[in-house]
C-alpha cells in the first residue's frame, strides 16, 4: 500500500499535489456545511493533518460519518493551504477508505485523559497516546544518535551474548535459564544438588547483566568496540528507577586508561543531547509542556556543558559539609546514594560532574586497582535531577592483581580463565562505561517512571506482553 507519510505531507507545499495517506482517526467532528472534518495520525509526528472529507463522497453517511477515535483510514486527496489557524495544509479528500473499524465504548484510548498506571494496562496500545508516541520517537532518535557517534569515532558494534556462565557485577541478582522440568528437576546422589550436567547446557546459565567482560576481549582485538542490546537483573526493585530487562550501551576502549573512558563518556552525552534537540523539536515541546517544565532548557544547557572532575575523597569532604540535610549520612567508604549525587550536581557545581577513584571495597572486581591500595579507576558520572547516569572504569590488565581480586570477591579464578586469558597474552591498558538507556530516555523526555520509556516494561510480577 503505498502512502506518504503525514510527517512529509505537513512539511510539503506542493498546493494541488495528489497524497494518499494512511492512520488511525484521533477525532472528528461535522460541519454546517456539509464537510466531516478528520484529524488523522499515523505515528510519523506528533502533529496531526486535518482531513477534510466533503458530503459528496460515496460512503459519507454510510462510513465516514462513523468514523471514531482509533478507526484506520486510508485517504486519497489534493494538499491545499488551510485557512485554520495553527496548521499550515490540510488534505481534501477524494476517497476515504476504512480499512478497520474500532468500538468507541470499548477502545480503551477513546476517553479524554487516561492515567500512565491505566496505560502500563494496554501497553499495546499506548503508543497510540501523544505521549508515549513522543517517548518513543525521542527512544529511536536516542538509538540512531547512539550509533552514528561511536561508528564516526572508529568503534565497533559488537553483539554480547544474552545466554551467559558468567556474573560480570558479581552480584548474584540474575535470572537463571534452564530446560529442565521444574516439576521433576534431576538432582546428584552424591549431594542431593540439582544435576545440571543434564541441563541443556551442562551447567547453569543465566541471562547477561552485562556485555562488558565479552565486550573486552574484542576490544582487545579490535580497538574499539560497543554494545547496545537488552541486559537482565532479578533485582526486586519495584521503584520508578528500576526494570528487570534493560537496554545497556558499554562501549570498551583499548589503550586507554580511565581519562580517555571520561573524556569518550562526556562526548557522547552531548552528542545524544544535542541529536535530541535538533531532531526531535516538537516532541521535546510536547514533553516540556505537558511532562516536565524546563526539559528544553535543561538539555539545551547540558549539550554544551562543560564536565567538572572531582576525586571521590573530594566529594566526601564536600558532602560532609552539608550532612545534616542528607538522610543517608556521607562518610569515606560508603556508596553515594542518589541524594548525594543530585546534591553534587545540583547544588555544588549546578552542572555534570564526574566522580573517580572510588573505595575498591565498593567497586566490581575488573576494576583497576590505583596504588594508594585503597581505591580503583572507577567514575561514576552524574547529571542533574537524576544523579548518575554512567559508570565506568579502567580495567584491570594486571593478571596477578585480578586474580587476587577475584578471589577477595569470593569466586574461582577458574571460572574466568578466558577472562584472564586477555592479561596473559598482550595485555594492555583499557577502559569502558555503561549507560542504561531507559534512564537516558527517561532523562530526555522527563517521564517520571521509567516503565514508561520502555515498550513492554518487565519488573517484579509484571510480565504480561
Amino acid at each position: 500500500m503505498k502512502h506518504t507519510f503525514i510527517k512529509a505531507v505537513l512539511e510539503s507545499r506542493d498546493f494541488g499535489k495528489d497524497f494518499t495517506v494512511a492512520g488511525w482517526a484521533r477525532t472528528r467532528r461535522d460541519s454546517k456545511g456539509g464537510f466531516s472534518f478528520i484529524e488523522l495520525n499515523d505515528g510519523s509526528c506528533y502533529k496531526n493533518l486535518q482531513v477534510v472529507a466533503p458530503a459528496a463522497l460515496p460512503n459519507y453517511e454510510s462510513e465516514i460519518q462513523r468514523i471514531t477515535t482509533g478507526v484506520s483510514l486510508k485517504v486519497r486527496g489534493k494538499l491545499v493551504e488551510s485557512p485554520a489557524a495553527g496548521q499550515a495544509v490540510e488534505l481534501h479528500a477524494e476517497s476515504v477508505e476504512v480499512l478497520g473499524t474500532c468500538d468507541p465504548l470499548a477502545y480503551p484510548l477513546s476517553k479524554g485523559r487516561i492515567s500512565f498506571e491505566r496505560l502500563r494496562e494496554v501497553a499495546h496500545l499506548r503508543a497510540r497516546t501523544n505521549t508515549f508516541g513522543a517517548v518513543m520517537r525521542i527512544r529511536n532518535v536516542l538509538a540512531m544518535a547512539t550509533h552514528r557517534f561511536f561508528q564516526s569515532r572508529g568503534f565497533y558494534y559488537f553483539n554480547a551474548p544474552i545466554l551467559t556462565a558468567s556474573d560480570c557485577e558479581g552480584a548474584g541478582e540474575m535470572f537463571q535459564v534452564t530446560t529442565l522440568d521444574m516439576n521433576r528437576l534431576p538432582t546428584d546422589k552424591a549431594t542431593g544438588k540439582v544435576d545440571f550436567d543434564r541441563d541443556f547446557f551442562g551447567k547453569p546459565v543465566n541471562l547477561t547483566v552485562s556485555g562488558q567482560l565479552e565486550a573486552e576481549t574484542y576490544a582487545c582485538a579490535l580497538g574499539s568496540v560497543y554494545t547496545f542490546g537488552p541486559t537482565f537483573r532479578a533485582e526486586k526493585s519495584n521503584t520508578t528507577r528500576h526494570l528487570s530487562e534493560f537496554w545497556m550501551i558499554e562501549p570498551e576502549i583499548a589503550f586507554a586508561d580511565l581519562q580517555d573512558d571520561a573524556d569518550v563518556a562526556e562526548d557522547y552525552l552531548r552528542a545524544l543531547f544535542t541529536a535530541v534537540l535538533q531532531e526531535c523539536p516538537e516532541d521535546l515541546a510536547f514533553c516540556d509542556q505537558r511532562i516536565e517544565k524546563g526539559l528544553l532548557e535543561r538539555l539545551t544547557r547540558l549539550s554544551t556543558a562543560k564536565f567538572a572532575r572531582i576525586t571521590y575523597t573530594e566529594a566526601i569532604e564536600l558532602l560532609e559539609k552539608a550532612a545534616d540535610t542528607f538522610e543517608f549520612k556521607p562518610s569515606w567508604g560508603c556508596d553515594l546514594q542518589s541524594e548525594h549525587e543530585r546534591y553534587l550536581a545540583e547544588k555544588v557545581f549546578n552542572g555534570p560532574v564526574i566522580v573517580m577513584n572510588y573505595p575498591k571495597e565498593i567497586k566490581a572486581f575488573y576494576m583497576r586497582q590505583n596504588d594508594d591500595g585503597k581505591t580503583v579507576a572507577a567514575m561514576d558520572v552524574l547529571l542533574p535531577e537524576v544523579g548518575e547516569i554512567i559508570g565506568g572504569s579502567q580495567r584491570e590488565e594486571r593478571l596477578d592483581r585480578l586474580e587476587e581480586r577475584i578471589r577477595e570477591c569470593g569466586m574461582d579464578p577458574a571460572s574466568y580463565w578466558w577472562y584472564l586469558d586477555l592479561r596473559r597474552y598482550g595485555s594492555v591498558p583499557h577502559a569502558g562505561f555503561g549507560l542504561g538507556f531507559e534512564r537516558m530516555v527517561r532523562f530526555c523526555t522527563g517521564m517520571a517512571n521509567i516503565r514508561d520509556v520502555i515498550p513492554f516494561p518487565r519488573a517484579p510480577r509484571e510480565v504480561e506482553f
